[in-house]
């Protein structure tokens, strides 16, 4: 499921009762729990270098991820009942959601850094295997000439980690 089969769903009933709105908040904190768990793993296992471990959470991280989606959507319909009803949880599940946030934050910048070092391996590669199959020759001014762009082989990359 992708963000815009979210747009398309309707707007979640919102909460009608007390005990209706404890058990959202109650499962939307089970639930952002067990996500902050799998995202802190991921981060660990990025940084450690283990991305084939790391890749292994994707499931588990997509599931959550959109029982977090459903919840957050349903919490959105309800805010007005929810300050009504029980207006004491809503500060803490506030404070509990903004360090989630900075955990996520942390998780995308470790991403983000694994991605652009591993592109940056992969593109170093190339171009070595680029200098090494064009041929060598010199220019006008007698200078040995540098391999073109387009010189370079293509290059296949196993995606099997």
């Amino acid at each position: 499921m992708n963000a815009t089969d979210f747009s398309a769903m309707p707007s979640p009933a919102p909460v009608a009762t007390a005990a209706e709105a404890e058990q959202l908040i109650t499962h939307f904190e089970g639930v952002m729990d067990a996500l902050v768990d799998v995202v802190q793993q991921e981060t660990d296992l990025v940084r450690q270098g283990r991305v084939g471990a790391a890749s292994k959470l994707q499931q588990p991280k997509g599931d959550l991820t959109r029982l977090y989606i459903i919840d957050t959507l349903r919490l959105r319909a309800s805010q007005n009942q929810l300050a009504r009803l029980i207006p004491a949880r809503l500060p803490a599940l506030r404070q509990r959601h903004d360090t989630f946030r900075a955990l996520l934050q942390i998780n995308l910048t470790v991403l983000a850094t694994a991605h652009a070092v591993s592109e940056g391996i992969v593109r170093g590669v190339s171009g070595e295997m680029a200098r090494k199959a064009a041929p060598q020759t010199y220019g006008v001014s007698g200078r040995a000439t540098p391999p073109s762009r387009s010189a370079a082989p293509p290059m296949a990359v196993s995606r099997m980690l």
